[in-house]
């Protein structure tokens, strides 16, 4: 324990257990790794006459900057017509999200599955959450015949002939196209609405939704782009592309290129299958946290989850990256 008298004569004591016998207005700095009294690791109290009541803890972070974005849905599948683009995971970004001292939930979401069933939409993706930000899955794409795109995040891209693209969440990304041809219409990605199919009968595959950067990390980085729609045999050219960011590409009947799959930890949607050529399985999210390095690391993180730090990326930050898993983290 280390105790000093101040020239008011007030007593400040820096140990890991409460000091004894205070007298009005002493203060105390808790040394501690854990709370004790009530008082935060590596915090100022000053005693009341009753009772220790913590100051404004200057070291641990109270402010922090956030990107979380969740799963991108995944193609559609037909084995003998054409399908539309995933939608991309829901995109939420903010520079002052109030942390406090406990334990705060954070999952990051998972990409929807590869759909390998005929005549089915793709698979949804998965939420990402942090404390109470939550990014919704994106849409899976629709699938011939008639079959809507997915709501979701963004919505997944409309099958083959006529039917509807999937709606997005507002704030967190756009729709997919509607589609009126016999190839795939492509997925809403977080900054723009998929595109319809194109070409004679639309036969060629529209392209996804484009994605939105961030400098998050300290480099701008294009993230959450929607799935390509599948292309018709008869279609020419290469269509149906991904959404920047990350978007998977649409299956090219014309030469049986095969759907590519979203981009991992970028919440991108897959690019949609068809003629028995495989759909794409979507991207998976990412939740990240940015605050400024002369504040505390984060004292406590779950080991289900997945993450890396850097106080290099971007000067003067700390930046956390979490990749995967579920759990909690404490500031």
């Amino acid at each position: 324990m280390t105790k000093a008298r101040n020239l008011s004569g007030v007593n400040l004591v820096k140990s890991t257990t409460a000091p004894s016998s205070p007298a009005v207005g002493d203060q105390w700095f808790n040394t501690s790794t854990v709370t004790v009294s009530n008082i935060e690791s590596e915090s100022m109290s000053v005693w009341n006459g009753s009772a220790w009541k913590q100051l404004s803890n200057t070291l641990r972070a109270e402010l922090v900057e956030y990107l979380v974005i969740a799963g991108g849905g995944s193609g559609g599948y037909d084995n003998s017509g054409n399908s539309g683009g995933g939608g991309a995971g829901g995109y939420l970004t903010g520079n002052s999200f109030s942390v406090g001292a406990g334990a705060i939930t954070l999952t990051v979401g998972t990409g929807g599955a590869q759909q390998t069933t005929a005549s089915s939409t793709g698979n949804d993706g998965n939420n990402s959450v942090f404390g109470s930000i939550t990014s919704t899955g994106g849409g899976g794409g629709g699938s011939y015949s008639n079959m809507a795109g997915r709501d979701g995040g963004s919505g997944g891209g409309g099958g083959q002939t006529t039917c509807a693209g999937g709606s997005g969440v507002a704030g967190q990304g756009n729709a997919g196209s509607a589609n009126n041809g016999i190839g795939g219409s492509g997925g809403g990605g977080a900054g723009a609405v998929g595109a319809a199919s194109t070409q004679s009968s639309g036969r060629a595959g529209g392209a996804g939704g484009a994605g939105l950067a961030s400098s998050i990390t300290g480099s701008s980085i294009t993230r959450a782009g929607g799935g390509g729609g599948g292309s018709h045999s008869t279609a020419t050219g290469v269509n149906g592309a991904g959404g920047s960011g990350g978007g998977g590409n649409g299956h090219q009947g014309n030469n049986n290129t095969l759907a590519t799959a979203g981009t991992v930890n970028t919440g991108s949607g897959g690019g949609g299958g068809g003629e028995a050529n495989a759909a794409g399985a979507a991207g998976s999210g990412v939740v990240i946290i940015a605050y400024p390095d002369y504040k505390n690391a984060m004292s406590a993180i779950s080991s289900g989850l997945t993450y890396s730090v850097s106080t290099s990326s971007r000067s003067g930050y700390r930046v956390y990256i979490f990749t995967a898993g579920t759990g909690t983290v404490t500031f």
